[in-house]
């Protein structure tokens, strides 16, 4: 069963392996993956959709919460949460065509976001099944080529990350709580 993790890690080198080393080592297939800094140039938040039995999820984030650099792990596949994809969608199409498929991408909430004389290009973000459609749709127009951006999300629990302070060492130097 597909498991959408949500991480909130240090941005340094070295983590993004450890996170996907965890998963591989112990035989999960990584379904997506997003990472990219946040607000605090020294933190990132990371998205991994990833296939697991969903008697072990739990021990898959309480893995996850014991990494160095992780500071937040949670599991939001069944949690409030707002999910989305992105996919760019290029479209070699002849003239006939090209308002039938100017109205499709519009029902399915996609935009152009470049025009030739050849076709377009297309965005369109929502559900991994919306897009699967709208995938589908564009394919019986023609020749397509597809990019897709991996699962984003955001919980929309109202909990605060909880850091412990700094702990004071006897000769002056502070050490990070664990």
């Amino acid at each position: 069963m597909l498991m959408t993790i949500s991480l909130l890690m240090e941005n340094k080198p070295g983590a993004l392996m450890r996170v996907t080393g965890l998963l591989s080592s112990r035989g999960y297939n990584i379904e997506s993956l997003t990472v990219a800094r946040t607000l605090d140039p020294s933190l990132s938040r990371m998205t991994i959709t990833v296939d697991v039995d969903s008697r072990l999820r739990a021990l898959v984030i309480k893995q996850m919460n014991r990494l160095v650099n992780v500071l937040q792990a949670a599991d939001l596949s069944d949690s409030p949460a707002v999910m989305r994809e992105m996919v760019l969608l290029r479209i070699r199409v002849t003239m006939e065509n090209r308002t039938a498929i100017l109205k499709e991408a519009e029902i399915f909430g996609g935009r152009v976001v470049d025009s030739s004389v050849e076709g377009f290009a297309l965005e369109a973000t929502g559900d991994p099944e919306k897009l699967e459609e709208f995938i589908a749709v564009m394919e019986s127009y023609g020749e397509i080529e597809v990019t897709r951006s991996g699962m984003v999300a955001v919980s929309l629990e109202a909990k605060r990350l909880r850091l412990a302070p700094p702990i004071p060492k006897s000769h002056g130097e502070t050490v990070e709580a664990s």
